[in-house]
């Protein structure tokens, strides 16, 4: 087997790191960059790793870079606090032949609340997280960030396990952070006017909803689009704000 490095971004995420590293005991070794958090994740992590570096928060995209950095092996799997390798992938990666590729994609198995969403584009979101670090550079956005890599890729189907909203508060948040960066990254490309804040909301529910069939996943189906919505329509009026309105001296 390949010697591999897990490297995990945390901020603030006591109530989740102990699960994500505990899922990567298997892993040759696992370094942990936090954000200078307020809370106990340090000394979580600490108990089950001595890599542990804080640093200031200066995007996703940048802590990944630095995480990788870190890594004393070629192999990179890249977590996020709120993931978990499920036992079927720590399986597959035990008998992956590393020679068919230079990264590999893992689908991702995303919880809304106490569900496992199969729709609303949320199966099976694949997202590249195990690679040659040699072969990889990073995509630096505000917003879906990841790694691309050089020469052949291929799939994994094994899941990484995601608990991105298991409360209401915690979709909010999210929602609010997700807009505000999308809303820098997307006014420098385009005007939002009048009409784009009434329809563009009203598009990404239907989109959601009835395109990527989340009225199959019940009420959890239909908060998840309606948060999809919600998410757009602060999107569209941060970017309005930023292009109409001037701040006062």
């Amino acid at each position: 087997m390949q010697r591999i490095s897990a490297v995990v971004i945390a901020g603030n995420e006591e109530k989740n790191i102990a699960g994500c590293l505990e899922s990567l005991r298997w892993a040759d070794e696992v370094v942990v960059v936090n954000s200078e958090s307020t809370d106990k994740t340090v000394e979580i992590a600490k108990e089950f790793t001595d890599k542990v570096f804080i640093r200031k928060w200066e995007g996703y995209a940048s802590q990944k870079s630095f995480a990788v950095e870190q890594a004393r092996n070629n192999w990179v799997l890249s977590l996020d606090a709120d993931e978990r390798v499920s036992p079927e992938l720590q399986e597959e990666i035990a008998r992956l032949d590393f020679g068919r590729a230079n990264g590999f994609f893992i689908p991702r198995r995303n919880y809304f609340l106490d569900k496992v969403i199969r729709s609303c584009g949320w199966s099976p979101d694949y997202q590249m997280r195990l690679f040659d670090k040699s072969r990889a550079r990073m995509k630096n956005r505000p917003v879906h960030e990841g790694f691309m890599i050089d020469g052949g890729t291929e799939h994994l189907k094994g899941e990484i396990i995601h608990y991105t909203h298991m409360t209401i508060s915690d979709a909010m948040r999210k929602s609010n952070e997700f807009s505000a960066l999308s809303a820098i990254e997307k006014s420098r490309r385009r005007q939002v006017k009048g009409r784009h804040i009434f329809f563009l909301p009203a598009y990404a529910f239907f989109h959601h909803y009835v395109m990527r069939r989340g009225f199959t996943e019940g009420v959890h189906g239909l908060m998840v689009s309606l948060i999809h919505a919600v998410t757009n329509l602060q999107t569209q009026l941060r970017i309005w704000e930023m292009q109409n309105v001037r701040e006062k001296k």
